[in-house]
């Protein structure tokens, strides 16, 4: 292990040979960490935190940290990290509670850029991209391929769909679709993410569709239980659409409309 001599590793940590530890650092016992990661000087990574492999984490930050939740009462809740992911300076994750799943996850492949917090019972996919300062408050899912811009703010409870995108200084208070765009406090709704589908490989039909479905969630006057039938209607030739169905079936919040 590639560990500086400075930094402070409890017993009981389990962590891979391979691992890189930088000056300063702070592991606690309950922590586990795998092949190919590295942690920068002056990390502070406590809790029953899991962490994956080859992720690449930056100095400042703390993961596995006790929930900002009043209810909290020392229950051994925790933080699982899954692989390849990067995660920036100053970024704050904290565990789960046992009011809800009692787990705060972060997936794999996402690009966490600095002073990001995830509050506790986060629930974060894959290939999902954090601006600077983005905060989630607790209990929120954040979908795949899902973008935040800086200093976006999503508050309790909400769902952030698959392929959406949030601008810089957004204020999220309802479940925001996949594949739409939103930005303001609060957040209105601007059109889809078509150039963030298109790198993904979608085809010029797929997003005509999604487009037009789109158009008849946000501009055709139907109520949303119609919006969501018709949509449904052409999801039976889409499979991209049935994304959109299910997530308008499952939102407790109301969605920003």
């Amino acid at each position: 292990m590639m560990i500086h001599p400075t930094a402070i590793i409890e017993p009981g940590a389990e962590i891979a040979e391979d691992v890189e530890i930088g000056a300063y650092s702070i592991i606690g016992q309950n922590v586990r960490i795998d092949s190919g990661t590295t942690i920068g000087p002056h990390a502070v990574i406590r809790g029953h935190t899991t962490i994956g492999k080859n992720n690449r984490i930056f100095q400042f930050v703390s993961l596995g940290e006790i929930p900002q939740d009043k209810k909290y009462a020392g229950e051994p809740t925790s933080l699982e990290i899954g692989d390849n992911n990067v995660i920036r300076e100053f970024c704050t994750f904290n565990t789960g509670t046992v009011q809800d799943v009692g787990v705060t996850r972060v997936g794999n492949h996402n690009w966490i850029m600095a002073y990001v917090h995830l509050a506790h019972d986060c629930q974060i996919g894959n290939h999902t991209t954090f601006s600077n300062n983005a905060s989630l408050a607790g209990h929120v899912t954040v979908e795949d391929h899902a973008i935040l811009g800086g200093f976006a703010i999503v508050h309790q409870f909400c769902r952030i769909g698959a392929h959406s995108m949030t601008g810089m200084g957004s204020a999220i208070h309802q479940d925001l679709p996949p594949y739409v765009m939103v930005s303001g406090n609060p957040a209105q709704t601007h059109g889809i993410n078509s150039e963030g589908l298109k790198r993904r490989g979608f085809s010029k039909e797929a997003i005509l569709e999604i487009r037009r479905a789109y158009k008849t969630l946000y501009k055709s006057g139907l109520s949303l239980q119609e919006a969501k039938e018709e949509i449904s209607r052409h999801a039976e030739s889409f499979a991209e659409l049935q994304i959109l169905v299910d997530f308008l079936s499952n939102s407790n919040r109301g969605i920003l409309r």
